[in-house]
């Protein structure tokens, strides 16, 4: 069903990566490297001196300084997207269009309406279109999921998430400090992935009501940390807390569910739920593997998506990133209006 035209079904998926920046580095090329079945074509990057030394790290033979050059000359099954945020759309839109399927570093477009455009171009393409969103492809996320679909923990009541990162330098920030190119500072860079974790897991619930604050603006307007919290609609409240400047021993990261009948945690993995009265650890215990949750998310993340570009997995069209888009808006306008934002 997914399958290229003219591709034979021994045909190795055929990668082209756009950006070479760092996620490109410790995420999608090692995976894509180990991955059955999948040949890395080629790595763009406007400076083609970094796509080059890449190039001959992860053994890739071809290298250019501009997607139309990937799309005409190679012909890749897959584009992955890893460029600056405010090239992911135009960048989605102009792979499809040349017929390859994208797997795109989240966020898919800086608006609702970019959403919108690239799903229209998902569809009239008839090509496949993901938002990198790794966290969902972590096996303790997915223990977790398992816990609430089995009921165990009964009904969700709230998630409480975070990430603090420690401020890197200026330079390594580079265009996520500059408006125009990120869209928005700490919150879409943590706490987006956040968002989408709390509102998948949940179900995608209706938002009601946002309400969020902003701190450290910088003099290009990006906030530097950032506090959020969206009531659903059946009564599920998500709350996220971010920061680019933590001062500590280490970063911090934590992800809390609370259900009627239990509850469960992130890093590390904690389940506990209510046994006639008594608070019970019924943590899932086993072998963890020698891969980081990091690197396990990424592989699985692409597993998956050459499973549905094969046609072996029947995945749906990322419409609920129009929904995590349109919280994500509430957000930002709440904390620039400083009210509660309604849905």
């Amino acid at each position: 069903m997914g399958r290229r035209p003219g591709q034979a079904v021994s045909e190795p998926i055929r990668v082209a990566v756009v950006g070479a920046g760092a996620i490109a580095q410790v995420a999608h090329l090692p995976v894509l490297r180990k991955l059955a079945g999948v040949e890395v074509a080629a790595i763009c990057d406007n400076d083609i001196g970094k796509a080059q030394a890449l190039a001959g790290r992860f053994d890739v033979k071809e290298t250019f300084d501009d997607i139309e050059d990937v799309l005409r000359y190679t012909h890749p099954h897959v584009v992955t997207i890893c460029t600056p945020n405010h090239l992911h759309e135009i960048h989605v839109v102009r792979s499809v269009a040349a017929g390859a399927h994208v797997l795109c570093e989240r966020p898919l477009a800086l608006s609702v309406a970019g959403v919108e455009r690239v799903l229209q171009a998902s569809e009239k393409y008839g090509r496949r279109v993901m938002v990198g969103m790794n966290h969902r492809f972590r096996s303790d996320v997915q223990a977790v999921r398992g816990f609430l679909a089995g009921g165990d923990i009964g009904p969700l009541q709230a998630i409480r998430g975070g990430w603090y990162t420690f401020q890197p330098s200026r330079q390594l920030l580079g265009w996520r400090l500059r408006r125009q190119e990120a869209g928005g500072g700490a919150f879409l860079d943590l706490g987006l992935l956040l968002l989408d974790l709390g509102l998948w897991l949940a179900g995608w619930p209706a938002p009601k009501r946002v309400s969020a604050n902003m701190i450290g603006q910088s003099k290009d307007g990006l906030e530097d940390m950032a506090t959020a919290l969206v009531v659903c609609e059946n009564g599920v409240s998500i709350s996220m807390d971010v920061s680019w400047r933590h001062m500590g021993e280490a970063e911090r990261f934590w992800f809390d569910l609370v259900g009627t009948k239990g509850s469960a945690s992130l890093q590390p993995l904690r389940v506990f739920k209510d046994v006639h009265g008594t608070p019970t650890d019924v943590t899932p215990t086993g072998a963890t593997g020698r891969e980081t949750l990091f690197v396990q998310s990424y592989r699985a993340e692409w597993t998956y998506f050459t499973a549905v570009i094969k046609g072996d997995v029947n995945a749906p069209p990322p419409r609920d990133q129009l929904a995590l888009h349109r919280v994500l808006e509430a957000i930002y306008r709440s904390a620039d209006e400083g009210r509660d934002v309604l849905l």
